[in-house]
């Protein structure tokens, strides 16, 4: 089964700012070692209670979109029964709920078969922890 699973981690620092982390890259290398031309799934999974995985067109501004929805949908004020951490920090443990942690993605030949303009992004909103991993999981 080992020619089969393979998994990866990425540590990833995303600031002290709300971000969209362009993860496609990391995810064709990681495919380019492990998937040797296989048919297969890529999970790709972010074990924190407060970031998500999103598959979104970057570089055009969706990503800044993105961020301007959630703020709007889940504001950083006081309304959080959630309240240790920054100002609105319990909003940052509803967003998996509306970015789930995870998303799997279909591999053909050893590629990541994305839409033109679809990429792989960590969306993470807490600002209170720069310092996150994501694991890359191959199954073909």
């Amino acid at each position: 089964m080992s020619d089969r699973f393979a998994t990866r981690v990425l540590d990833l620092t995303t600031g002290r700012a709300e971000t969209v982390t362009d993860l496609t890259r990391a995810c064709e290398r990681f495919l380019t070692e492990e998937a040797a031309g296989r048919d297969g799934l890529l999970n790709v999974f972010v074990p924190h209670a407060t970031a998500g995985i999103a598959v979104i067109e970057t570089g055009a501004g969706s990503d800044d979109d993105l961020l301007e929805a959630l703020r709007a949908l889940l504001p950083a004020d006081d309304r959080w029964q959630h309240r240790h951490g920054s100002p609105g920090h319990g909003r940052d443990h509803v967003l998996p709920a509306f970015v789930p942690p995870h998303a799997t993605l279909p591999v053909v030949g050893g590629r990541l078969q994305l839409g033109t303009w679809q990429s792989v992004c960590l969306v993470d909103t807490n600002k209170d922890n720069p310092d996150r991993q994501v694991r890359l999981t191959f199954l073909g």
